[in-house]
């Protein structure tokens, strides 16, 4: 039986999280863990038939086929859509513990959030190899990159309201205040670089 202080200790560890978060973990795991499935169906398709050509082959820049099939598309030796698979069905069942009024270990929280930016890297660095290396925009793709930042920039501020990460004071409420600003902005930088990047395929369709 645990003593009243050992108690109060283990609650102090558990942290809830407020309904956005929880919206946030059950939204983009079920979007990001759909794009990763198409993406594996059809990496299973083109295994299976090499002629084969997927729906999101849409253009000679927007296209998914040459991009799954590439080095990069198997990073770790085995297709990357299989790593969103795992963990966009992770933080899918922990979105739904969320909303359901689950209180989450400090240390979960903190996994999440690191697992998140690991993501994020790993997607900024994917980013720079669709636009530079590969050339090309897989649309399924881009929904998981756009996923996984709204993601790991949630989760953070998560971890900044509740004091799971410390940080100088006052930076929680400045991030809050301007969440979706910068957001917006981190996004409108990716947006910005896909335009200019292929910009005359984009101005030849006007």
């Amino acid at each position: 039986m645990l003593t009243p202080d050992a108690a109060t200790a283990r609650r102090e560890h558990v942290v809830g999280a407020s309904r956005r978060t929880g919206l946030v973990m059950l939204v983009t795991g079920i979007v990001g863990w759909l794009a990763a499935f198409q993406l594996t169906v059809d990496d299973w398709r083109l295994l299976r038939d090499p002629s084969y050509q997927p729906p999101c082959n849409i253009s000679p820049v927007v296209s998914c086929g040459s991009v799954m099939s590439s080095p990069q598309g198997s990073l770790f030796g085995f297709p990357n859509m299989l790593l969103g698979l795992g963990a966009f069905a992770a933080v899918t069942a922990l979105g739904i513990a969320v909303l359901s009024g689950a209180r989450l270990h400090r240390r979960l929280w903190l996994a999440l959030d690191a697992g998140a930016l690991a993501a994020v890297v790993f997607v900024h660095w994917l980013i720079g190899q669709s636009l530079y290396e590969l050339n090309k925009i897989c649309p399924y793709c881009a929904v998981v990159w756009a996923v996984t930042i709204a993601l790991f920039w949630y989760l953070t501020l998560h971890c900044l309201d509740r004091g799971i990460v410390p940080v100088p004071r006052g930076v929680p409420a400045v991030v809050r205040d301007t969440h979706w600003m910068l957001l917006a902005a981190w996004y409108g930088v990716i947006a910005l670089l896909v335009l200019t990047r292929f910009w005359p395929y984009w101005s030849s369709l006007l």
